[in-house]
């Protein structure tokens, strides 16, 4: 296995154009480093890109959102107070992510290039509207987060291509974000359906939303049916009922050991409309 320690994202794309066998980035490490022990990966080239200038770093963007280092953890992500105050949603969501330790490590990029449907981070990115950052032999260019997935265990990144960054957008007025899911234990678990809803408020009605599902489907959903049956309203009886009808149509989930697909329709009902009620509060509504 060569290792690699590139000091540009240029640097570890062409690296990584170049490999020919299995390659791996190494920013967190908490999946790779475990593949490697249970021997079901072993990378021909590893390209650790910690040692990159500004990839564990959370900086404000001109626009007045946030740049995310591609090699920031969960940990850092819930220690910094302007995050957590804008975009609550999405940090608690990459806060559920594994054990303290794990936490300490663990990176919400690779999180999201894992491709995996129950990812928990991914969700509240995508309710966000985040995109992120790609370096690639053509150069950059930026990707909405609900298109990086392309399927269990797959990406759309091309050979030689990585995530920089994760840009979220400026949180805005009233407005505010929850992420919520469902697991058998009461941590450390992996989600059986996960919900996350973005909204903004006019007066007291929701003049902006975006809902986003996980773990039940092949890949995250952005579900806009389930954004328009909340807007315009002050997220009363009648569009809960509404938001859980159009959240449990767009459900497409399998039966497995961790539970049955009617089980994961009828919970992704409940979960929504949870998520929604304290997004609707943290944007300043009343509770419903």
């Amino acid at each position: 296995m060569n290792y690699h320690r590139p000091t540009s994202f240029e640097q570890a794309s062409a690296i990584a154009a170049a490999a020919a066998g299995v390659t791996r980035f190494l920013a967190g490490g908490t999946d790779v480093l475990v593949q490697l022990r249970a021997g079901t990966v072993t990378p021909d080239d590893l390209i650790d890109l910690k040692h990159i200038p500004g990839v564990k770093e959370i900086a404000p963007t001109a626009e007045g959102g946030w740049r995310i280092g591609v090699a920031v953890s969960g940990a850092d992500l819930g220690r910094h107070a302007g995050l957590c105050a804008d975009w609550p949603g999405v940090v608690e969501g990459m806060r559920l992510v594994g054990s303290i330790q794990v936490q300490g490590r663990a990176t919400l990029a690779g999180n999201l290039c894992n491709g995996s449907a129950a990812a928990d981070s991914v969700p509240g990115l995508v309710a966000a509207a985040a995109r992120v950052s790609v370096v690639g032999p053509q150069g950059r260019r930026e990707l909405a987060v609900e298109d990086i997935p392309a399927g269990p265990g797959r990406t759309v990144l091309a050979p030689g291509e990585l995530i920089a960054a994760i840009i979220l957008p400026a949180r805005g007025a009233r407005g505010g974000d929850a992420y919520l899911r469902f697991i058998p234990r009461t941590e450390m678990d992996i989600a059986v359906v996960g919900a996350a809803v973005n909204l903004r408020l006019d007066g007291d009605r929701v003049a902006e939303a975006r809902v986003a599902l996980g773990a039940v489907a092949p890949r995250i959903l952005l579900v806009p049916e389930a954004a328009d049956a909340i807007l315009g309203t002050p997220l009363d009886a009648s569009a809960l009922s509404a938001l859980a009808a159009a959240a449990t149509a767009a459900a497409r989930p399998i039966t497995d050991r961790r539970g049955t697909a009617e089980f994961r329709r009828e919970v992704v009902g409940v979960l929504v409309c949870r998520a929604a009620r304290i997004a609707y509060q943290r944007a300043g509504g009343a509770a419903t």
